[in-house]
């Protein structure tokens, strides 16, 4: 399936009558599903009763011991932080990366935002390195564009 083929189904998925998280969860079994790269899949989301800090939502994968995150810290934390979207094609060398399985090889993260306001990010992780094309990053991005209005 090719990324305009998915971005369509997320869309329909975000136009859905399910629940947020329902949603959530069906867009990262959908991506998890049609891209081959993409082996952890979920959303962080703003804490609701916390101040800059992340709590694990909907996900398709391994476990994770990461559940809360602090704004800042990890590649999710730093997302959070500066509200723009990080690819790590290798992230051995990321010095701030918050390892969740030795598997992972390359990561993305996109911050979701309602207006001016920080609400969640979607959090994918490939046990391939270089696995984030431009093409998957701007498919990730307009994903994510389309899920603030679900906020």
């Amino acid at each position: 399936m090719n990324t305009k083929t998915i971005l369509n189904k997320a869309i329909q998925i975000i136009n859905s009558q399910a629940e947020r998280d329902d949603k959530l969860l069906a867009i990262c079994t959908l991506l998890d599903r049609e891209v081959a790269v993409f082996d952890w899949t979920g959303f962080y989301l703003a804490s609701e009763t916390e101040e800059r800090m992340l709590e694990l939502g909907p996900y398709v994968g391994e476990e994770t011991d990461h559940t809360r995150i602090p704004f800042g810290t990890g590649i999710c934390g730093q997302a959070a932080e500066t509200l723009d979207t990080f690819v790590v094609q290798d992230v051995s060398k990321a010095t701030n990366y918050l390892a969740c399985s030795v598997d992972v090889q390359s990561e993305i993260v996109v911050p979701i935002m309602k207006g001016d306001t920080f609400v969640g990010e979607l959090d994918i992780d490939s046990h391939k390195k270089d696995a984030i094309s431009d093409e998957l990053k701007v498919l990730c991005e307009e994903i994510c564009k389309n899920l603030s209005r679900i906020f």
